[in-house]
């Protein structure tokens, strides 16, 4: 990749600190081009500023799925909107003329793409053929807790105590909020919106991870070209075997969840968790349920629950909470 290619213009690069930086052996090293991960208050605002449009972005997403739903069947519109992604992410790379990723990323790429490109969607449209948005979205409301506890895992990473007390109140009310509004009982898709977590939390770590090391448009850009094969083939063959009525609200949907929840909403929250780390920015996703619920009113005319209000205050309070407990050590 050129010195001055746009490609890597304000954002982070990895170089191998090694003599042997030619075969992928070395350590990645954080090279400042005026794009390493800043500190201090202002690197702070513009991490959560940018989480923050991640997950806004991401609380239309059940909304969409149900629509792109009414045009589409669930596997040609997961299928559909990894192709549309990939497209846009592919044209993106080579105009940027990016080098391919480094050989040591590239396992990170694909965890990246099975969880966040592939899996999630798949396995969260299948649920939505059985839920409704608004209890799909308290559900994936443990979601911050499991990236958390990920996170950890995965990078070493030791939050203080008295975000794990946070995280766990969060992750408290969200499962209160869900069994209130389900009567104590489990619906038919609830297994695989727990399966949709897991593998969530796993693409997100990894991503966030990678966005320390590259660009984060690049972490998302290149898993979505790895999935492009597979959409590939996923869309010539559900086509065929579902049915497509197209209306407006499918095209939207469709449209919605490829360009902003599948490219544009992960490379601002990927490059928000660079900034604040994954653990903290997980955290304001405990909002993402609440704010799923007023666009189910707004958009699909769903009831929203007399306890929202109270559930999104104590989730609000929450947030506040692991935020001011400072990065992780």
């Amino acid at each position: 990749m050129r010195a001055k290619n746009s490609a890597t213009t304000n954002s982070t690069i990895a170089v191998d600190s090694s003599a042997d930086a030619g075969t992928g052996r070395g350590t990645d090293t954080a090279v400042t081009d005026g794009t390493a991960p800043a500190t201090g208050p202002g690197a702070n605002r513009d991490g959560l500023a940018l989480a923050g449009l991640g997950v806004l972005a991401f609380s239309l997403t059940f909304p969409s799925t149900a629509w792109g739903l009414e045009s589409f069947g669930p596997w040609s519109l997961v299928a559909l909107r990894t192709l549309l992604a990939a497209l846009i992410a592919g044209g993106a790379l080579l105009l940027g003329r990016v080098a391919l990723p480094d050989r040591r990323h590239r396992a990170g790429l694909v965890v990246v793409a099975a969880g966040v490109v592939i899996g999630f969607p798949l396995l969260t449209t299948l649920a939505l053929r059985t839920s409704t948005t608004s209890h799909a979205a308290v559900v994936v409301g443990l979601l911050p807790l499991t990236t958390a506890v990920f996170s950890s895992l995965r990078t070493g990473a030791r939050p203080p105590r008295a975000f794990w007390i946070a995280a766990l109140a969060g992750a408290a009310v969200v499962i209160a909020f869900t069994v209130q509004q389900s009567g104590g009982e489990l619906s038919g898709g609830d297994a695989y919106l727990f399966g949709a977590l897991l593998v969530c939390a796993a693409g997100y770590t990894e991503g966030g991870r990678l966005a320390r090391v590259m660009p984060g448009w690049q972490v998302v850009g290149w898993a979505l070209v790895l999935c492009l094969p597979l959409a590939v083939v996923g869309a010539a063959v559900a086509l065929p075997a579902e049915p497509v009525r197209l209306t407006a609200h499918g095209v939207i949907g469709l449209v919605w969840v490829a360009t902003v929840s599948t490219f544009l909403g992960l490379y601002v929250w990927y490059r928000g968790m660079a900034e604040i780390g994954v653990e903290r920015a997980s955290q304001l996703q405990l909002g993402q349920p609440l704010l799923t619920l007023v666009w189910s009113f707004l958009l699909l005319g769903e009831e929203v629950p007399a306890a929202a209000p109270v559930a999104a205050l104590a989730v609000l309070v929450c947030i506040a909470a692991t935020q001011r407990t400072g990065r992780a050590r």
